[in-house]
């Protein structure tokens, strides 16, 4: 264990938890706010139409138009649920926000030509609604715990201004959570920092299946962010990695990170974690095989 990898993991463990922090504050902050000025009834009548097809659809479109990372989505996902929007559609939300990231769709674009960007959006519009209606005709909603915080709960009528109840609802919600992220953070810092980078495409290149289910299964540990990713993207091609097997490797990382998964353990029971991982993996197999079959 060299000195060099030692600094560089306190340095991303530091980074990765101070912007996952502000950012989990922030969009407590920001969910909290849209609550008290858009009433719950409001939010689960929008997802709650008799035409159970668009609720999916909905769910889909509103995590598009709110391109968090995979941690952020937590706080929505559980403002979702405590809002009693239905179970299916929030997590066609889940997995829609981190993977449709307008700004992820336009640098696929720009790095590896329109019509990945396109077959991709397609691909994670489709899967994100299906993964919804699959998790809902599993009955998964009932492995929901809750949130457990102090005081009177997260998103719970108080006194004060909307500013004020806003920022307890952030604390309130970050409060229980700020372990289980040390933990995640501690993990995905360790692996980013411990594991080569040789490794990836030693073990992930080519365009065979196997291959872009290695990459899929790498992506998950390595918490491979997109916009670190998507930058070397093109070199990875270059390097004999097939674009279905880069966008497989993509997925994986944005769309469960590990820290992401041991804040979903704080929120559902194992059940529930183990297929939202197998979902993803899924979801990172099938799009990648797709790419690489039509591009």
């Amino acid at each position: 264990m060299k000195v060099e990898q030692i600094i560089e993991f306190l340095k991303t463990f530091v980074m990765l938890f101070l912007e996952l922090l502000t950012l989990f504050i922030i969009v407590s902050f920001i969910v909290s706010l849209i609550q008290q000025i858009v009433s719950e009834e409001k939010i689960k009548n929008f997802l709650s139409k008799p035409n159970q097809t668009i609720n999916y659809i909905y769910g889909m479109i509103f995590g598009a138009i709110t391109p968090f990372c995979s941690c952020s989505t937590i706080p929505i996902l559980a403002g979702l649920l405590n809002s009693k929007v239905s179970f299916g559609p929030a997590i066609s939300f889940l997995i829609a926000s981190p993977l449709m990231n307008p700004l992820m769709i336009f640098m696929l674009w720009v790095l590896l030509g329109w019509q990945v960007a396109i077959v991709y959006l397609i691909v994670i519009a489709i899967l994100s609604i299906l993964t919804g209606f699959v998790f809902s005709k599993m009955k998964l909603a009932n492995s929901y715990k809750g949130i457990n915080v102090k005081d009177d709960g997260f998103f719970a009528n108080k006194t004060g201004s909307r500013f004020k109840q806003a920022l307890n609802d952030a604390w309130a919600f970050l409060y229980p959570m700020l372990p289980y992220l040390l933990i995640g953070v501690f993990i995905g810092s360790f692996i980013y920092g411990f594991i080569p980078a040789a490794f990836i495409t030693q073990y992930a290149s080519g365009d065979s299946i196997i291959s872009v289910i290695i990459a899929s299964v790498i992506g998950i540990p390595m918490y491979i962010r997109p916009e670190t990713m998507l930058p070397i993207a093109e070199a990875l091609v270059s390097k004999g990695m097939s674009v279905g097997t880069v966008v497989a490797l993509i997925i994986g990382g944005a769309g469960a990170s590990i820290p992401e998964v041991i804040l979903l353990s704080k929120l559902f029971q194992k059940k529930f974690v183990i297929s939202f991982i197998m979902a993803i993996l899924v979801v990172a197999i099938g799009t990648g095989l797709i790419v690489n079959l039509i591009i």
